[in-house]
């Protein structure tokens, strides 16, 4: 055999064996009709994707896949690293009967090296919102589009999540997550849809992504710690919000957040920090809010240390969530109202080294107006809200 046939044959069987670690869905059964259920088509490639020794590829082609549940468990994967390509969108029943008492749709736990590019996980929403809005007593709670639960060293980059039932994406308990490029829609009137939910994790970034839902474009929970967001269009929505927080009296506090070179959109809040008006342990330190354009935002700049909805289980109590540190800085464009900047903090655990640098907000072309109660802090650069704080 001559030395070309030889590198050809080489060639061949390089590629025939690359191919062994690439697992098209459709290969198990998957149909892109948009209406049969595909889950345990896409469950049987996962597993034979984590069963290989080498890095491995899940392809979902183009087509439309009725997903009815999916748990992804990776506790006995042998691959370190599972890529995921997404060229088709994966569907959620429409009827919220089907799912809408199950805690999440399509859910990672206990993944280590994911990586989804593309695609998009469309919730299908709709008839639960209607429902919850029209205060049907007997709607289900709904279901989580997509879950990452107890992993680590995910990546998710292009992809669309869209009208989920209840929060679009949820990172919970994880360590190494980077969102990016990723786009999360849902109308402004959905309920209880945040786009983007924290909690129990480190390491996690947010970056270059579009963000608009019916509650807050990200919801950092308790436990969160080292958390980078930047480069984010927020709106529609309740803007980016730390907590609620406090319910449970031995709570995990948040720290070490940078919130970068945002834009918020006719949302209801900017930045926001907001805990229950109850005793609690937890607390909020060392969070940054840098470099941010609010444009006609009715609270651009919030902490609400008596979060109380409906005054149940919390009237006459202070928060006891210590919030330190908090520095907003080059923090401009249009309030929707005239106080800009609500500081109204804890009246058993007052805020302390809250920073105001280069804050210039205007409601319609007249000063804003800032309100502060027991905020202890200080203020310079360009600040055209009136300075209440109280010296630290």
């Amino acid at each position: 055999m001559s030395p070309l046939a030889i590198f050809f044959l080489f060639l061949i069987n390089s590629s025939l064996a690359a191919n062994t670690n690439i697992y098209n869905v459709q290969n198990y059964g998957a149909k892109s009709d948009g209406k049969t259920d595909s889950s345990k088509a896409f469950l049987n490639a996962w597993a034979a994707a984590c069963a290989s020794n080498t890095p491995s590829t899940i392809n979902v082609p183009a087509g439309k896949y009725m997903i009815h549940n999916a748990y992804f468990n990776g506790q006995t994967c042998k691959s370190k690293a599972i890529t995921i390509r997404i060229d088709g969108t994966l569907l959620a029943p429409s009827d919220y009967n089907v799912i809408g008492n199950e805690e999440n749709w399509i859910k990672f736990e206990k993944v280590n090296g994911v990586s989804i590019y593309g695609g998009t996980f469309d919730g299908q929403g709709a008839a639960l919102w209607a429902c919850k809005n029209s205060n049907n007593k007997n709607c289900p709670d709904g279901t989580t589009a997509l879950t990452f639960y107890n992993s680590n060293n995910i990546i998710m980059s292009g992809v669309t999540v869209q009208n989920s039932q209840k929060f679009q994406i949820m990172v919970d308990g994880c360590r190494n997550v980077k969102l990016q490029g990723v786009k999360v829609s849902a109308p402004g009137n959905s309920p209880n849809t945040d786009g983007i939910h924290v909690k129990l994790s480190s390491g996690v970034s947010i970056m270059n992504s579009h963000i608009g839902t019916g509650d807050d474009c990200i919801s950092i929970g308790p436990g969160t710690s080292n958390l980078w967001i930047e480069g984010i269009a927020c709106g529609p929505g309740h803007g980016i919000s730390i907590g609620s927080l406090g319910w449970k009296q031995q709570e995990l506090g948040v720290q070490n957040v940078t919130v970068k070179t945002v834009t918020f959109s006719g949302t209801t809040n900017g930045v926001r920090v907001k805990t229950w008006a109850r005793p609690s342990n937890g607390f909020v330190r060392n969070i940054l809010f840098q470099h941010l354009v609010m444009v006609n935002v009715k609270n651009p700049i919030i902490i609400d240390q008596n979060y109380c909805p409906n005054h149940e289980s919390c009237p006459h109590q202070g928060s006891g969530i210590k919030i330190s540190d908090i520095t907003y800085q080059d923090i401009h464009g249009t309030s929707a109202t005239k106080i800009a900047v609500k500081l109204d903090c804890s009246k058993t655990k007052p805020c302390s080294g809250i920073t105001l640098e280069g804050v210039n907000l205007s409601y319609q072309n007249q000063q804003t107006e800032a309100s502060c109660v027991n905020a202890r802090g200080r203020v310079s650069g360009l600040q055209k809200t009136t300075n209440c704080l109280l010296k630290n």
